[in-house]
């Protein structure tokens, strides 16, 4: 049995700021590439296999989402579609293409920052890694470092916005 009450383990609280901070640091170089700073890190036995951020501009690719691409470096990194006993962090709570693909992927369980009122496939408009439609549902935490992760979406937007860019 895993104790996740040992500070080494990836569902322990102390953890959650750690992974996220990576998630954090790569959402930032999101931003300076001029991507929405969005960052996504996977864990698997308390190593991070993968981590990603937005590269939609950057790869004229609307799936180009940290999350989708996090995804897609685990599954090489393990050598298997099934992210069982993997932990996705991600800065922004996962829009519903990357709720579907962390769905697909089997993730057990979503740690995610700030909630995305208008696009949360999670917790804010639908639910769906929790649908008890579904044959695979997640362990999700919500909020982790959310007050930074939210302050670097409105950043980002609001010098968007004074450059008069879309």
């Amino acid at each position: 049995m895993i104790d996740t009450a040992h500070p080494e383990h990836p569902q322990h609280p102390d953890q959650h700021e750690r992974w996220m901070r990576m998630a954090v640091d790569l959402a930032m170089q999101a931003a300076q590439e001029d991507e929405v700073p969005v960052g996504a890190v996977i864990v698997h036995e308390n190593r991070a296999i993968a981590g990603a951020y937005n590269q939609r501009e950057m790869l004229s690719d609307p799936t180009a989402h940290a999350e989708m691409i996090a995804i897609t470096q685990a599954a090489g990194a393990l050598g298997d579609w099934r992210l069982e006993n993997c932990t996705l962090y991600v800065t922004l709570e996962p829009c519903p293409m990357c709720a579907g693909a962390i769905l697909q992927g089997r993730i057990p369980n979503v740690i995610f920052g700030a909630m995305d009122p208008k696009a949360g496939a999670v917790d804010s408009l639908f639910h769906l890694l929790n649908d008890p439609r579904l044959n695979h549902r997640c362990e999700v935490t919500g909020g982790v470092m959310a007050e930074l992760c939210a302050k670097m979406l409105t950043d980002f937007f609001a010098a968007k916005r004074a450059q008069g860019k879309k």
